[in-house]
């Protein structure tokens, strides 16, 4: 799955505040029509009432029944209703405006870092740069436009230390080449020209290269990696290529190293 599959999933429940539907699920079905109706209205007032900042159009019964329970799937938090079989990929806020979707999202990836041991890493980048961890496939397109925003980054005097894990599962000749960027010479070097496109004729391969890429698999399964790009910046997991994010990042504190952890 890349970036764009799990970004534009995401985005088809952003929209939607499970919170406003929250005070109805797990309750029983109203007996008539007046209970409904005066449930409904009690709902709706509650939802103008602790949401003043926002403009409502119109206000009904959601289709999810039943209890809610959360699940993470590529370090993205779903939320899951058994009941009216519904999964959904939303934004829980409370009435304080509080995304209490991302926090769950940012405890998770602090526990996954313990499974990250970034001595075992590819590392790219200069030592004393903020670092990011980067779990890449060097077959997603995506994956290529993030080497070259780094590229124009270091470029303008923003280098980063990228920390470097290969998800192998997505496409079929991803482990091959990653393989062949462990084994070169120089892994930096031949990472850059994978990622620009070269096609070398034969592929290199190694026994060190092929147990990094073991090792990879099972940090990837470990941390809960679905798509790639994935990095995790200052402790928190960004999914898919999101420049404005890492821009953000980058201008945070340009003039001294920022650590991958919490």
């Amino acid at each position: 799955m890349t970036g764009r599959t799990i970004r534009s999933r995401f985005l088809i429940g952003v929209a939607t505040s499970l919170l406003m539907a929250l005070p109805a699920l797990g309750q029983p079905a109203p007996t008539n029509g007046h209970d409904l109706s005066r449930e409904r209205d009690a709902a709706e007032k509650t939802l103008r009432q602790s949401f003043t900042n926002l403009q409502f159009e119109d206000f009904g019964p959601a289709p999810v029944t039943g209890p809610l329970y959360q699940a993470f799937a590529g370090g993205r938090v779903l939320y899951f209703a058994p009941d009216s079989g519904h999964l959904l990929f939303a934004t829980v806020y409370d009435r304080n405006g509080l995304n209490l979707t991302a926090l769950e999202q940012d405890e998770h990836a602090r526990k996954g870092l313990a499974a990250i041991d970034p001595a075992k890493a590819l590392a790219i980048g200069p030592a004393n740069a903020p670092t990011v961890i980067e779990f890449t496939d060097p077959d997603c397109p995506y994956c290529r436009a993030l080497d070259r925003f780094w590229a124009t980054k270091a470029a303008e005097g923003k280098p980063v230390r990228r920390l470097v894990y290969f998800v192998s599962g997505i496409h079929p000749e991803a482990a091959a080449k990653a393989e062949h960027i462990l084994c070169s010479p120089d892994p930096g070097l031949a990472f850059k020209a994978i990622y620009e496109g070269a096609s070398p004729a034969k592929l290199t391969t190694c026994a060190a290269g092929k147990a990094k890429l073991i090792a990879d698999t099972d940090i990837v399964r470990r941390v809960g990696v679905s798509g790639t790009p994935t990095l995790i910046v200052n402790g928190r997991i960004i999914s898919g290529f999101q420049q404005a994010e890492l821009e953000a990042f980058l201008n945070q504190a340009p003039d001294k190293p920022a650590t991958a952890g919490p």
